[in-house]
């Protein structure tokens, strides 16, 4: 316990884990599931040319944010440069979102580690920082050993400790490791466990989660806006989309014309975000994210090194990703 509270105040720390527990304490008990249905765009972190985390143009991308229609906001996601980001720092920038985000805004907190020690101390420091659940990726470094057995209890201990609800992340475009889907089935039982966030973009995986975890209060969110329709048509309730931190509206339209059954109008739309979202995830990464979010008025900026800037070439074509489909 005493690394949990280095380099924090502990008085302040304490009370505030305290006051999370407290808070969702129905949520805990199984008495009252957190609803995280909408779409949530997983924020990138600015930094200063210096590679220092920005938080003026943090708070400038907020107050924006704070004017389209989302559910809420993934921070300290893969498109926050989470992994590069000191203990301290994922805890401040969490911090910070919360005191400038509208309070019916939920934030989710990314607090996965390699560890589960080190992941429930993360947890609960994202609950001391205002998170109001925590995504957790899974751990992959030794993923050759990474099977049901050893995530399902890795995740069973950090949903019995963590002060808010948990919500799974598998993310096998970065980890290499797909969460299997028996590991998921378990862990929908879990009281603390309230859903998915898949980016793999499986849909017949998907929607074979969504089916066998029916009996559960469990929410499935999309991973990426270029299968959210897709995802919404098997059951899903919503999605974690980098797109959105660049079309936020038009994606929050998409989830509205798929939740009103509008499918026509949702596919045509469907269609135009494929390109653009393609070119900011797996194709050119944050850096191309962070670059078109500056050409929509965002501050995205600098990546933290080792990460690099785009080169000329792909700029160009990131720009004809998005012309092309009528968005520049």
């Amino acid at each position: 316990m005493l690394a949990f509270f280095r380099n924090v105040r502990p008085i302040t720390c304490r009370r505030s884990v305290a006051a999370a527990w407290k808070r969702n304490k129905a949520h805990a008990s199984g008495t009252q599931r957190l609803d995280i249905r909408g779409i949530y765009p997983p924020i990138a972190t600015p930094f200063t040319e210096k590679e220092e985390v920005d938080y003026q143009k943090l708070n400038a991308n907020l107050e924006k944010y704070a004017k389209i229609p989302f559910r809420g906001l993934v921070v300290q996601g893969s498109n926050g440069e989470y992994p590069y980001l000191t203990v301290d720092e994922r805890v401040e920038v969490v911090r910070r979102v919360r005191q400038a985000l509208p309070r019916e805004k939920l934030v989710v907190a990314g607090s996965g580690c390699e560890s589960t020690m080190a992941t429930v101390q993360m947890s609960e420091q994202m609950a001391g920082a205002g998170a109001d659940a925590v995504l957790v990726v899974t751990p992959c470094f030794y993923r050759g050993r990474m099977d049901s057995r050893a995530l399902v209890h890795h995740y069973t201990k950090v949903a019995d400790s963590s002060p808010v609800p948990v919500v799974l992340y598998s993310v096998p475009g970065n980890t290499g490791l797909d969460l299997p889907v028996d590991a998921v089935v378990t862990l929908s039982q879990h009281p603390n466990i309230v859903g998915l966030k898949d980016s793999g973009g499986d849909i017949t995986r998907i929607a074979l989660i969504i089916h066998k975890t029916s009996s559960e209060d469990f929410q499935v969110l999309a991973g990426s806006a270029g299968f959210l329709m897709a995802a919404y048509s098997v059951g899903a309730v919503g999605g974690v989309c980098a797109l959105a931190n660049v079309l936020g509206r038009q994606v929050c339209q998409l989830e509205e014309l798929c939740v009103s059954g509008q499918w026509e109008a949702a596919k045509a739309l469907q269609y135009r975000l494929i390109e653009p979202n393609a070119a900011v995830t797996r194709k050119f990464g944050v850096a191309a994210l962070k670059q078109a979010m500056e050409w929509f008025g965002f501050h995205g900026g600098v990546c933290r090194s080792p990460l690099q800037p785009l080169s000329e070439a792909e700029a160009k074509a990131l720009r004809q990703d998005f012309s092309s489909n009528g968005w520049l």
